[in-house]
């Protein structure tokens, strides 16, 4: 599998975001990972599609663009308009989480689907075909810095299983929130791909580099 490190700028200095996404860039990460917050269907509010653009102007990693919002359908173009990459959008923010996907999709970007820790697979399973990417909280969504659900390791594992057992369910699973260096060993070993970390990464002591680095061969060492 390959592991990829996606640093969440939620966590990063809003006063100087340039400066770290110029650094995190740098520094090796294969993902950005952007909240996007209503302030309705989580309790706070982040960032818009003009941050978007502003990203893309300084880094060509790919963007990744997290919904936590009621009427997502509203926002997808203009977030892939601005240079989003992959668009994902939880399964409980909408009714037509199938037309969400076709939408994303008819626009050129890829498509995931997020589901909150209380949500089943079963919920999303007829979407395994269609969809390139599922992100699966870790925490409650809406705040930086929480505590990793210990009982999200199985859930990560029962969809790995499943997406093994279907020839056509060829996605990434993604996995947000609490991401450190003790979380990514049980999420690799897991099945999960793509690691959104953001506290560990902007709040550490250590570089950006050396963290980038240790979160990505922990989790490599732990696939084996």
């Amino acid at each position: 599998m390959t592991v990829k490190i996606a640093p969440s700028i939620l966590s990063a200095d809003i006063m100087n975001l340039e400066r770290d996404v110029r650094a995190a860039d740098q520094a090796g990460a294969d993902v950005f990972h952007i909240d996007m917050m209503d302030g309705n269907f989580v309790p706070n509010m982040s960032f818009s599609p003009s941050v978007v653009e502003g990203m893309r102007r300084v880094t060509d990693k790919p963007l990744d663009i997290h919904m936590m919002m009621e009427n997502p359908d509203a926002y997808v173009k203009p977030v892939i308009d601005a240079g989003a990459n992959t668009v994902l959008i939880h399964a409980e923010s909408t009714q037509h989480i199938y037309r969400s996907i076709e939408l994303v999709k008819s626009l050129g970007a890829k498509a995931g689907v997020v589901i909150n820790p209380g949500t089943p697979l079963e919920t999303v399973k007829e979407l395994f075909p269609v969809i390139d990417r599922i992100l699966v909280m870790t925490v409650n969504p809406g705040f930086g810095g929480q505590k990793f659900i210990p009982g999200m390791t199985k859930k990560i594992q029962r969809l790995d299983q499943l997406r093994q057992t279907a020839a056509d369910d060829n996605f990434d699973i993604e996995v947000d929130g609490g991401i450190n260096d003790e979380t990514i060993v049980q999420c690799a070993k897991a099945g999960a791909d793509i690691f959104v970390a953001g506290s560990y990464l902007f709040n550490g002591q250590e570089g950006l580099k050396d963290r980038i680095d240790g979160l990505r061969s922990m989790a490599f060492d732990a696939e084996r």
